[in-house]
């Protein structure tokens, strides 16, 4: 059996605040480069986006789930 590392309640709810904010920043980062990309879209029509088909960039830009590190 292994030892597991127990936090204090208020290092986890720390953790998890934190691990919150990280999740909104990419989310924001990822938001950003699409609008870039769709603005310089708009201006240069003849550069097309090497993601141009609609399922792959919805793919790419997927975040996985909030509560995936907690399932263990």
């Amino acid at each position: 059996m292994t030892n597991r590392v127990s936090y204090a309640p208020q290092d986890f709810q720390k953790m998890c605040k934190q691990a919150e904010r990280d999740h909104e920043s990419k989310k924001l980062v990822m938001l950003m480069d699409r609008v870039k990309r769709q603005i310089a879209e708009r201006q240069h029509p003849e550069i097309k986006s090497e993601a141009s088909n609609p399922e792959t960039e919805t793919a790419r830009l997927r975040m996985p789930s909030r509560t995936v590190p907690f399932e263990r």
